[in-house]
C-alpha cells in the first residue's frame, strides 16, 4: 500500500474532526471509570460495567441507523439528489422513534433477560439496575443522534458532529463530577449525566442539520408522501442486514462482559477498564472509517472507480500507521493509565495481568474498522452481515470455547482472533469483487 498524496487533504479534512470528536466518547468512558473507580468499593464499578454494557448493546445493535444513513446520504449527494438525502434522514428518525418506543415499553423483560444471562451478584445487579432504569429513557434521543450523525457525515459535514459530540461529552463529564462527587449519587449520577448529554446532543444536532439544509433552500420539515415513502422500504432492507451484523458484533462484546461477570467482580471491573482502551482505539480510528464512508460513498454515487480505489488505499495506509502509535502508547504507559483510572488494588492487579492483549490489538483491529467504513459507504450491507456472522460464530465463540479453561485469557484471545478475522474476510472480498459495484 502507498499513500496517494492528493487524496490526503480530503481524507484528513473529514477524518481529523471525527477523530477529535470520537475520542471524547471513550475518554468519557475513562472519566466514568475514574470517577466510579475511586469510590470505596469495586461493586460500583462492576455495576456500571454491567448496566452500561446492556445499554450499549441495545444502542449499538441499532447502529444501522447511522451506518445506513451515512452511506445512503453520501450516494445521494454524489448524484446531487438532495431531497432524497433529506428523506433518508426523515425515514431514519421515524425508525429511531419506533425502536426507542419498543425499548422503553419492554425494558422490564429486557432487563430480566440480561440478568439471567449475566448472573451477577445481588449487589452488582442492584447498581446495574439503577443505571439501566435511568439510561433507557434516553433511547429516543440517543437513536435520533445516530440518524443525525449519519446524515451530517454523508453530507461531508465533519465539523458539525465534532462540536456536537465534544459539547455533549463535556456536559456528561461535568454531570459526572456534579452528581457523583458533588451529590454522591454514585451509579445513578453517572447514568443521569449521560441521559442529559444525550438529550442535549439530539436537540443541537437537529438544529444544526436544519440550518445546513436551509442554506440550500431546503427544509427538514417537508415530509414525504406517496411515492416518496417507498424509500423507507429500501432503508428497512439495508438496515435489516446491518442490524444482524451489529447484533453479532455486540453479542461478542456483551459476552465478554457477561462471562466476565461469571468470573468474578474484579474480572468484570478490570475488563471494563481494559475495554475502554479498545474503545479509545476504535473510536479514534473510526474517524478515518467515517471519512471513507462519506468519500467512498460519494465516489461510488458519481461512478468514479479510480477515485474510489485511491481513497481506500490512502485511508488504509494512514490508519495503520496511527494504530502503531496506539500500540506503542499502550506498551509504554498501559499500566500507568490503569493506575490513574482506579486505586482499587485488586482491580489494578487484575487489569495489568491482561494488558498484554491490548498492546497488539490496535494494529490487528484497524483493518476491520476501515473495511467496515468502505462497505458502509458502498451500502454493501449483505456482505458485512455475512462476514460478521462468520467471524462471530465461526471464530470468536469457538476460540473462546477452545481456551475456556484459561479464564479471562480465553475471552481476550477470542476478541483478538475475532478482530483479525473481520479484517481478513472483508479485505479478501474487497480485493476480488469491489469493481463490480461500479457496473
Amino acid at each position: 500500500m502507498k499513500i496517494v498524496r492528493n487524496q490526503v487533504p480530503a481524507i484528513l479534512a473529514m477524518a481529523l474532526p471525527m477523530v477529535l470528536s470520537n475520542i471524547t466518547v471513550p475518554l468519557l468512558g475513562l472519566v466514568d471509570t475514574a470517577v466510579i473507580g475511586h469510590l470505596d468499593d469495586s461493586v460500583y464499578l462492576a455495576g456500571v460495567a454491567l448496566g452500561s454494557s446492556i445499554i450499549t448493546f441495545l444502542l449499538w445493535i441499532v447502529g444501522f441507523l447511522r451506518m445506513s444513513t451515512t452511506g445512503s446520504v453520501a450516494q445521494a449527494m454524489g448524484r446531487k439528489h438532495y431531497q432524497q438525502a433529506i428523506r433518508t434522514w426523515q425515514h431514519s428518525v421515524l425508525l429511531a422513534l419506533i425502536i426507542a418506543l419498543f425499548l422503553i415499553l419492554f425494558q422490564r423483560p429486557i432487563w430480566q433477560a440480561a440478568v439471567a444471562l449475566a448472573a451477577p451478584k445481588m449487589d452488582i445487579a442492584t447498581h446495574a439496575l439503577a443505571y439501566f432504569q435511568i439510561r433507557i429513557w434516553g433511547a429516543p434521543a440517543a437513536l435520533i443522534n445516530l440518524a443525525t450523525l449519519g446524515c451530517l457525515l454523508g453530507m461531508r459535514q465533519a465539523k458539525a458532529p465534532m462540536w456536537i459530540l465534544i459539547s455533549a461529552n463535556l456536559i456528561n463529564i461535568c454531570g459526572d463530577l456534579f452528581f457523583v462527587i458533588g451529590l454522591n449519587w454514585t451509579v445513578a449520577g453517572v447514568a443521569t449525566a449521560s441521559l442529559i448529554a444525550d438529550m442535549f446532543a439530539a436537540v443541537t444536532g437537529i438544529f444544526i442539520l436544519n440550518r445546513l439544509w436551509k442554506q440550500h433552500g431546503l427544509s427538514l420539515w417537508t415530509f414525504p408522501t406517496g411515492a416518496a415513502l417507498s424509500g423507507f422500504t429500501s432503508l428497512l432492507n439495508l438496515n435489516r442486514d446491518i442490524f444482524f451484523r451489529s447484533l453479532a458484533l455486540q453479542l461478542c462484546f456483551t459476552f465478554m462482559t457477561f462471562q466476565g461477570s461469571r468470573l468474578g467482580q474484579d474480572i468484570l471491573a478490570a475488563n471494563m477498564v481494559l475495554l475502554n482502551f479498545l474503545l479509545l482505539v476504535s473510536f479514534a480510528l473510526d474517524g478515518f472509517a467515517y471519512a471513507i464512508e462519506a468519500l467512498a460513498g460519494e465516489a461510488l454515487g458519481a461512478g468514479n472507480l479510480k477515485q474510489f480505489e485511491k481513497l481506500v488505499t490512502t485511508t488504509l495506509t494512514l490508519s495503520f500507521f496511527i494504530s502503531l502509535v496506539f500500540c506503542l502508547v499502550f506498551t509504554w504507559a498501559g499500566n500507568t493509565i490503569i493506575s490513574l483510572l482506579t486505586d482499587i488494588d485488586s482491580v489494578r492487579h487484575t487489569a495489568t495481568q491482561y494488558m498484554g492483549w491490548l498492546t497488539m490489538l490496535p494494529a490487528l483491529a484497524v483493518w476491520s474498522y476501515i473495511f467496515d467504513g468502505i462497505y458502509i459507504g458502498a451500502t454493501q450491507a449483505r456482505i458485512m452481515r455475512n462476514a460478521m456472522l462468520c467471524c462471530s460464530f465461526l471464530v470468536f465463540f469457538p476460540s473462546w470455547w477452545l481456551l475456556r479453561n484459561t479464564g479471562n485469557h480465553a475471552l481476550w484471545f477470542a476478541m483478538t482472533t475475532f478482530m483479525i478475522a473481520r479484517g481478513l474476510s472483508l479485505g479478501w472480498h474487497y480485493r476480488r469483487y469491489h469493481h463490480l459495484w461500479f457496473q
